[in-house]
């Protein structure tokens, strides 16, 4: 049945295409053939006959009159309402162009917008979480403060002293930037913590750097031990430094425009702080003294070498203002400088044995000066000398200061020789207050030399004057010659074993007396002395011996 009826069909759908073609040849447009009624009306116009199709176009004719009286009509009496539609729609048709122009310019940028509405949620959410941090924050906000006031609380612990509690506050610090090194707040107060940690290295080194006791010398090297900063042989390192600048503004603070004060005090300060230092030391870095540690024997050594070095620096010192100082404190010095060893050799650091040789060499280079100055005295007095042409057989003088027994009184009468005596005896006089016994070779030969060009200058005044010389003169002279063969020599002779004795020369040689005689330590060779005058000599006088 089906298929009956699309056979049907088909010859009416070709003859309605045959007309179609025949009527527009150049083809319908697309409206007309999308319309209805277009294929209605030519339906209809090919079921009517001839007849009919004649009279259509006359229908048609009058139908588009009615209809146009009818447009007009409409158009008349709705004129406005055409109007307002015209309006209406030329608005509608602006707006829908300027929003197509919106949608696209919307279209444009809405992958903008999403990209924004992503950051913002991102943004939102960072927002979401700080607001939850700052409710964390407020709701922390005391243990926060006290966290922040920790740095704080540091410098016034240092500021204070209290060094055990500021090391506490330090090793908690240390403990919360193990647990929470990543927060950055905590590691800003590590900073500020370690900041405060340098200035306490710092103030405790300035406390080695003052005069302080054993007991706080043992706290601050604790405590620099706690702090773990340095390792051992840096800690003696730092230790020694802060002592040496320490006694080196001891010394410094000294005056120096009296050399013997100024000799004094350092020996004095430097017995007491060095004996102090060193004792110090020993506490604070307990060595086992047989250990065969190589870093042990490296900071011993260094230790050693300090101290050596200080000892040598006070030998210096003694050796630059030894010689500035005067003669009658030699004693003295010498006798706080040996007791200054001797408080070193509890300790392994006597140094008597280097002190003892600068005072030798000081006491005679003042010996030999003052020798010197009564030998060139006495030349300069020769040039004017004149014999007394009466002489007295004696007269009082004073006693020695050195001595006993007095000095020939018969030189009385020859001023020259007693003022040479004088110095000799003056000389002595300084020399007996500090005489070390390894002095008796210099002290007898330089008495010998002056002794022997006295003798000289009478022999020359005697070539020289003989001519002129009256027989009361001559007289005078060969008294005078005896006075110095058989007095003065003699005299000076008692005198030097006065200075030195010989029991105590022969102990510290560890010979007998007659090897000193033997020898010349402490004997004058007399004979030699008087040859230039034996010829002017008293007649029947008796030989010198030794």
């Amino acid at each position: 049945m089906g298929e009956e009826a699309v056979q049907s069909f088909s010859p009416m759908e070709e003859e309605s295409n045959s007309l179609i073609h025949k009527l527009f040849p150049s083809g319908i447009s697309d409206d007309w053939n999308n319309n209805p009624e277009f294929h209605t009306y030519l339906h209809k116009l090919g079921s009517n006959g001839v007849e009919h199709l004649n009279k259509e176009v006359d229908h048609l004719v009058d139908e588009k009159s009615t209809v146009l009286n009818q447009t007009r009509e409409l158009a008349f009496s709705n004129y406005k309402t055409f109007i307002r539609t015209a309006e209406c729609a030329r608005e509608i048709s602006s707006k829908f162009e300027s929003t197509e122009h919106q949608i696209s310019s919307l279209l444009t940028k809405l992958p903008a917008f999403g990209t924004e509405c992503e950051q913002f949620s991102q943004v939102s959410s960072g927002i979401r979480t700080r607001r939850r941090l700052n409710t964390l924050t407020l709701t922390l906000n005391a243990q926060l403060l006290q966290l922040l006031e920790l740095p704080q609380l540091m410098d016034s612990c240092i500021r204070a002293g209290l060094y055990e509690d500021a090391l506490r506050l330090a090793n908690y610090v240390k403990k919360l930037e193990r647990r929470h090194g990543d927060i950055p707040i905590v590691l800003r107060v590590v900073e500020d913590v370690e900041k405060s940690w340098v200035c306490l290295m710092y103030q405790l080194l300035l406390h080695l750097k003052s005069d302080l006791q054993l007991p706080k010398c043992l706290k601050v090297v604790g405590y620099l031990r706690r702090m773990q900063l340095f390792s051992e042989a840096e800690l003696r390192l730092k230790f020694l430094q802060a002592r040496e600048s320490f006694f080196q503004s001891i010394l410094q603070s000294i005056p120096t425009q009296d050399a013997n004060e100024h000799l004094s005090k350092v020996i004095e300060l430097s017995r007491t702080h060095l004996f102090s230092i060193v004792s110090q030391y020993r506490a604070v870095f307990s060595d086992d003294e047989t250990s065969q540690n190589d870093m042990d024997h490296f900071e011993g050594t260094h230790f050693f070498a300090w101290i050596n070095e200080k000892v040598l620096d006070f030998l210096a010192t003694v050796e630059k203002d030894l010689p500035l100082c005067a003669p009658s404190s030699l004693d003295s010095l010498l006798e706080q400088s040996l007791y200054f060893g001797l408080s070193l050799s509890r300790v392994g650091c006597d140094f008597r044995g280097l002190v003892a040789p600068i005072f030798i060499r000081t006491i005679s280079a003042h010996f030999v000066a003052a020798m010197d100055k009564a030998d060139v005295k006495l030349e300069r007095d020769m040039e004017k000398f004149t014999l007394p042409s009466v002489t007295s057989e004696g007269g009082k003088s004073s006693r020695s200061e050195m001595m006993e027994q007095q000095p020939p009184n018969e030189l009385l009468d020859y001023y020259i020789f007693a003022d040479y005596c004088n110095s000799i005896l003056s000389t002595f006089n300084d020399l007996r207050l500090c005489a070390p016994l390894p002095l008796v070779d210099t002290v007898t030969s330089r008495l010998q030399s002056s002794l022997c060009a006295a003798t000289q200058l009478l022999s020359v005044f005697q070539r020289q004057e003989q001519q002129a010389l009256s027989s009361n003169e001559k007289q005078s002279l060969s008294r005078l010659c005896g006075v110095m063969a058989h007095k003065l020599v003699p005299h000076v002779q008692r005198c030097l074993h006065v200075l030195f004795p010989l029991g105590d020369l022969a102990e510290y040689f560890g010979v007998d007396r007659s090897q000193l005689e033997k020898e010349g330590l402490g004997y004058l060779n007399q004979q030699t002395i008087i040859e230039p005058i034996s010829q002017l000599l008293p007649i029947g006088s008796k030989a010198i011996h030794h």
